[in-house]
């Protein structure tokens, strides 16, 4: 019986060691060009603090895709991307807050690539009016190769933004 728990146990601990195992090989945060993606992330951030269109634009590859930008088009090549900054930039004016950084490269599996995560807080000023709204984000930056940004992703936080708009949130039957 003794034998038996021995082998049993045995056999749990090598399939954990090996799942975990095999887990570590889809995600790392160690991977060679972790501080090159970590640069151009951080680099494209800067240009929303500066209002820089040439800073926003640099880094993204000739056929880069953002997506969930704002009030935006769910996907924007990278032209477009570009208008819809000048437009946006024209209306309001904004202050990133609290960033904080993470690059993250996947392999075997569905979002494969090296990629960059950011949360920080956006604060929106409208120029006409002078309303602010505190909007909280997240942003995954897909690079390739530390050298390109091929997409960036947007989320937002949609109660900071209809709250900031004057909507209340009613739980339903009331």
């Amino acid at each position: 019986m003794k034998t038996l728990k021995t082998v049993v146990l045995s056999a749990i601990a090598l399939f954990c060691s090996v799942t975990v195992a095999q887990a570590q090989d889809e995600v790392t945060l160690d991977f060679p060009n972790a501080n090159a993606a970590l640069q151009m992330a951080q680099y494209y951030v800067q240009g929303w603090k500066d209002m820089d269109l040439s800073k926003l634009q640099k880094n993204l590859a000739p056929k880069a895709m953002v997506y969930g930008l704002g009030a935006g088009n769910d996907s924007l090549n990278v032209a477009q991307h570009k208008q819809f900054l000048k437009e946006s930039m024209q209306t309001y004016t904004y202050k990133i807050t609290d960033e904080l950084y993470l690059p993250v490269k996947v392999t075997n599996n569905w979002n494969e690539g090296e990629w960059v995560l950011c949360w920080g807080i956006n604060t929106v000023t409208n120029k006409k009016t002078g309303k602010e709204s505190r909007v909280r984000y997240h942003t995954a930056v897909l690079t390739e190769n530390g050298n390109e940004i091929m997409g960036v992703y947007y989320f937002y936080d949609t109660g900071d933004v209809m709250r900031s708009q004057g909507f209340t949130i009613t739980p339903p039957g009331k």
